[in-house]
Formats: C-alpha cells, sequence, structure tokens
C-alpha cells in the first residue's frame, strides 16, 4: 500500500512528448503543502458513474489505441448536450429562418453549430480534466459577489430557457389534443418531468441516456418525414450550405440563427454530464483518451442536430418562402399552416409536427431541470437530495411560465412576442457563461498540461467575441425599437452601463493571480491510490 497522499504530479505518468506543446509539465510549487482541511464535492451516486476502464484502473504510459467498444462507454453525455440545439426556441428560429430568407442561410447554420460544438467541446475538456464543472470551478476561482452574480445569471438564462421550453411541450400538447388543452395545463403536464428525471437518476445513468435517445429519435423521423412529404428542392439547399449569401432582408433572421448557437446553461451542463464517465484526472493519458472520445461523441451528436434543423429549416422553405405568411409564421400556428399547405392523408402533417415539437420540448424540459441542478450546487455549494434538487429547480421555472402563459395566451402575436423578449434574456446571458469558460480552461493552475495552446485560445476567444457582437446587435436592435420614454431609456443605459462593467471586469480576471484554492486544489491534488 502506498502513501494515501499523493499529488497530482507524482501519480501521473511521465507526460508524452509532443511537438505543438500541448503536454507542457505541470509545475508545482515545492513549499506548497496539501491543505487537508479541503473540501471535496460529495460523489455521485454508484449507478450515475459508468466505468471505462478496461485494465483495473491502472496508469498508463500512453493513451490506448482506438476502440468502438470504448468509445459505445463514452457515448452519451454529448447527446444530451445536443439537446440544447434543438429546444423549440431553436426549431421556431429554424422555421422562421426557413420561411424568411429560404435556404439562403443555411450556410450560416453550419458554420454556427460548428462555433458551438467548439465552445462545447472547451466545456468537455474543463470537466474531464479537473475533475470538477464549471460552476464549481467558477465558486471557488471568483470572489463571492462575482459569483453570486455569475449564479443569478445562469439562473434567469436558464429560466427564460425553461420557458420557451415548456411553452413549446404545452404547444404540442395541444397541437395532439386537437385544442382540447389549454397552454396552462400542458404547462402543468409538463412541469412533472422533474419527477421523472429524478426517477431515471435512481435507474441509472444509461437510462436516462436511453430516453434521450428515443426523443432525439423521435425528432429526427417526425422532421425528416415532414422533409420527405414536402420535398424540398436538393439542388437549392446543397447551394445554401456551400454559397455565403446574405441578404439586407435577412439579417435579423440570420443573428437569430447565430445567437442561438451558444445555450447558457448548456456549456455549465456540459462539464458535468462528461463526470459521468468514471476517468481519473490524474492520470494523463487517460484524460486524453476520455477527451478524444467525447471529441467524437459530441461531433456526431451535434451532426444529428445540425441534420435536424437543416430538415425544419428547408420544409419551411420550401413551403413558406416568398409566401404572404412567411412573416406571420412562428412555433403557435406552424402547425396549422403546414396543415393548409399539405393536407391530411393517412398521416396528417399537423400531428407529425406536433409530435416531433413534443420530443423537443420534453427532452429539453429535462435537460434544463438537470442543468439547474448542476449550476445550483456548484455555485452556491448546495448539496441535498436530487429529487428536491429538482424540484426547487423546476419550481423557479414553472413559477414564472405558468404567470407568462396566462398572461400571454390571448393571441398567436402576443406569444411571439413573448419568445422575442426571451431570445433577448438569454442573449444578455451569454457572455457570463462564455468568458468564465474561456478564461478558466486557458489558465495552467487549473488545467495543468490541458491548458489550451495560444491558437486554440485566440479562436475560442475570436468566436466568443463574435457571437457576443451579434448578440449585441441583436440587442441593441430591439431595445431601440421598443424604448420610447426617457425615462426608461436612462434606465435601460444605466443598466448596460452595468452590464457591460460586469464584462469587463470577467475579462480583466482573466489576467488576475491564481487564486489559493486553485493552487492548492487543482495543482496538488491528493488522490488514494493502492498497488
Amino acid at each position: 500500500m502506498t502513501d494515501p497522499t499523493v499529488s497530482r504530479q507524482e501519480n501521473s505518468p511521465k507526460q508524452p512528448n509532443d511537438s505543438h506543446g500541448e503536454f507542457k509539465s505541470l509545475l508545482l510549487p515545492e513549499t506548497s503543502q496539501p491543505d487537508d482541511n479541503r473540501e471535496f464535492p460529495a460523489e455521485p451516486p454508484e449507478n450515475q458513474i459508468l466505468t471505462v476502464e478496461e485494465d483495473g484502473g491502472n496508469y498508463l504510459n500512453s493513451v490506448p489505441p482506438f476502440s468502438w467498444a470504448k468509445l459505445w462507454k463514452f457515448t452519451g453525455p454529448g447527446f444530451l448536450m445536443s439537446i440544447a440545439f434543438l429546444d423549440p426556441g431553436n426549431i421556431e428560429g429554424d422555421l422562421q429562418a426557413g420561411a424568411v430568407a429560404g435556404y439562403s442561410l443555411l450556410w450560416l447554420l453550419l458554420w454556427a453549430t460548428l462555433m458551438g460544438l467548439l465552445m462545447q467541446l472547451l466545456s468537455a475538456r474543463i470537466g474531464v480534466a479537473t475533475g470538477r464543472h464549471l460552476a464549481e470551478i467558477c465558486r471557488n476561482e471568483y470572489p463571492s459577489w462575482a459569483r453570486i452574480l455569475l449564479w443569478f445569471m445562469a439562473e434567469v438564462a436558464l429560466i427564460g430557457a425553461d420557458i420557451q421550453e415548456v411553452i413549446g411541450s404545452a404547444i404540442a400538447l395541444q397541437i395532439l389534443t386537437k385544442g382540447f388543452l389549454p397552454i396552462w395545463v400542458g404547462v402543468i403536464i409538463t412541469a412533472f418531468d422533474c419527477f421523472l428525471i429524478s426517477y431515471l437518476e435512481k435507474c441509472g445513468m444509461r437510462k436516462l441516456e436511453g430516453l434521450f435517445a428515443v426523443l432525439i429519435a423521435t425528432m429526427a423521423l417526425s422532421f425528416a418525414w415532414m422533409f420527405n412529404e414536402t420535398k424540398p428542392s436538393v439542388e437549392e439547399l446543397f447551394i445554401g450550405i456551400l454559397v455565403p449569401k446574405l441578404g439586407s432582408k435577412t439579417i435579423r433572421e440570420a443573428v437569430g440563427v447565430v445567437g442561438c448557437v451558444i445555450t447558457p446553461h448548456n456549456v455549465f451542463l456540459h462539464s458535468a454530464l462528461v463526470q459521468s464517465r468514471k476517468t481519473d484526472p490524474n492520470d494523463i493519458n487517460r484524460v486524453q483518451e476520455a477527451l478524444n472520445y467525447y471529441n467524437i461523441e459530441s461531433s456526431a451528436a451535434l451532426f444529428v442536430s445540425f441534420m435536424i434543423n437543416l430538415f425544419v429549416t428547408a420544409v419551411f422553405a420550401k413551403g413558406f418562402y416568398g409566401t404572404k405568411q412567411a412573416d406571420s409564421i412562428g412555433l403557435v400556428n406552424a402547425g396549422h399552416y403546414l396543415q393548409e399547405k399539405y393536407g391530411g392523408g393517412v398521416f396528417p402533417i399537423l400531428y407529425i409536427w406536433g409530435i416531433g415539437l413534443l420530443a423537443a420540448g420534453q427532452s429539453s424540459t429535462i435537460t434544463g431541470t438537470y442543468a439547474g441542478q448542476f449550476i445550483m450546487e456548484g455555485f452556491l455549494d448546495l448539496q441535498m437530495e436530487q429529487w428536491l434538487s429538482a424540484f426547487i429547480t423546476r419550481s423557479f421555472a414553472i413559477v414564472p411560465t405558468m404567470i407568462v402563459a396566462l398572461m400571454f395566451n390571448t393571441s398567436e402575436g402576443s406569444l411571439d412576442v413573448l419568445n422575442e423578449w426571451l431570445n433577448i434574456l438569454q442573449s444578455m446571458q451569454i457572455p457570463f457563461a462564455v468568458i468564465p469558460l474561456l478564461t478558466m480552461v486557458s489558465k495552467e493552475h487549473i488545467m495543468g498540461s490541458f491548458k489550451i495552446g495560444p491558437s486554440l485560445e485566440k479562436l475560442a476567444w475570436t468566436v466568443a467575441v463574435f457571437v457576443m457582437m451579434i448578440n449585441g446587435y441583436l440587442l441593441l436592435d430591439f431595445f431601440m425599437a421598443e424604448v420610447e420614454s426617457f425615462s426608461v431609456g436612462f434606465l435601460v443605459f444605466a443598466g448596460i452601463v452595468g452590464y457591460i462593467s460586469f464584462i469587463i471586469y470577467l475579462v480583466s480576471y482573466r489576467s488576475s493571480r491564481s487564486s489559493s484554492w486553485s493552487s492548492l486544489e487543482m495543482s496538488q491534488r491528493v488522490v488514494s491510490t493502492e498497488t
């Protein structure tokens, strides 16, 4: 038996040579000593952790060769993450882009998905390399006031996303029941998914992932069926993907396509999901192996989500581009417009649309609940029963959702206005997820040898700044159109000053001195080993 307190560097095998500098040596201060009073996160239940090691967990001298069987064991977290690219808010953005711009924005959909993939791979990287998720790291890295503010911003973004997702499910239930269920009843029914996720968590992580596999397959089959039924032009579709084109009349839709690729709560979620696979963060080669598999799995998952989004955009481009309905179509009336355009048949397209929308809404509300648990427990360091955490998280969203469902259930136009406000709300929160992610993943005292290199860091910040500028344009355009009185304008201006000031603080924090917690916790993490 070896000494139970062995540092990360002492346990790690010799780092492999790398001409590109990816595996830099991890320097530890010689005078630093482990702090026995440090608090470690509570270990998840055993049935939520999948063992992927096939060699007894011994330390490796090199990264193992690729294995299809091993890839299957790592498959799951990326597909749960991809749900955020398929929520009702994204579906509505797809159908509006298709109806207003035709096939011309498909190239932007592709590149936006790739930008989202980059952010999600960095989220997975920080989760695997540190053994902690992003909210936990932010809790220990930032001062208390900044941590609480970041938590508040993440909760606001989550509530905004959840309102869209729950109302999307409620609209689908209304369609499938031929209008029998009003929106507010659908909201109540959807609220019970918090108990479903608690039950599936107790059954094991694979059961939960199996449910999402069924829901994603349902979306794919439903929207692929609609694609086949409406028969969009394949030639125009490929031209739209390969030839960049942006007209003055489609800028708003283009901004919507880019703005929805990064969902704030999803950045936090993915860093937690990857820890469902048991990977020793002290073994550099095992971490690299896990990252390789997660890169493949996440890329495959977002390819599937891209195809589903493409199906929706193409269907509405074929059916409504250039028509009088193009400017008025939204999530509420889309099914009825499809029915009027393509009729009934053996399988009415209205109900196929409703099934796909219900799968999108249900899957995204469940992942939203899941993300809410990690965000709350991570930022606030709360440890509670999973069902209670899910109930509290769900209550944060369901109560305001019920209020807006009753307030906006008067007309199709009012729900479209609500959706526009919710998109603005989520766009405003993007910097408060992306900036902490890029800050932490580029710090050596947190990431060790898995700190991203200068080239990748520049690329990531370029993508982040581009997305934030796109959303900034959306915010400016929206407020200029909505704000009319001086008093409201003054309040908006004051809010913008505080908003920008906090962003500047987060960006400038990149060069701050490393926190004492990180220096001890991440550079000299102690582990128990047996020989």
